[in-house]
């Protein structure tokens, strides 16, 4: 077996103007998830997109509690995770995107063309106990680019 490095593959590296996929529910993970992001992405040249899904509960099809709205709740995580992560001067490489639908879903969809998506390795709705939740255990089967899971905050 030789010493001589392997040779590099463009394939295998994250390329300049590309995009990287962040799931941001909320969560300490998913804030950690995000700062992971911006630097990498602040220093490979990259945008950066942070996703947040929302659903109605299974539970409850058709029926929606007064006042309640989750569409504007994705929507004020994804602001306060802007604004914890990145402070009042959001920079012009950021990007946030609300979907709606399952989260695992929505993140592959979201992540099909990136050069990376890095997620949380449990969420708000999370097990405690378990190594990975059921979003991130699902993105890192399903996408078709590299995904990257932090662990802790």
């Amino acid at each position: 077996m030789s010493d001589a490095p392997l040779p590099e593959e463009s394939g295998d590296r994250i390329h300049p103007g590309g995009r990287i996929v962040v799931g941001v529910d909320g969560s300490a993970e998913s804030l950690s998830a995000l700062r992971r992001g911006a630097r990498m992405a602040e220093r490979l040249g990259c945008g950066l997109v942070g996703v947040t899904v929302w659903e109605y509960p299974p539970s409850w099809p058709g029926y929606v509690m007064g006042g309640w709205d989750p569409e504007r709740d994705a929507h004020t995580i994804a602001d306060d995770a802007a604004r914890e992560v990145f402070g009042d001067a959001v920079p012009s490489w950021y990007s946030s995107v609300i979907r709606s639908g399952s989260a695992a879903r929505q993140l592959i969809a979201e992540a099909e063309d990136a050069e990376m998506l890095i997620v949380g390795s449990r969420g708000l709705g999370g097990f405690t106990g378990l190594l990975l939740g059921s979003v991130s255990r699902s993105v890192v089967e399903h996408a078709d680019c590299p995904v990257l899971v932090i662990h802790g905050s």
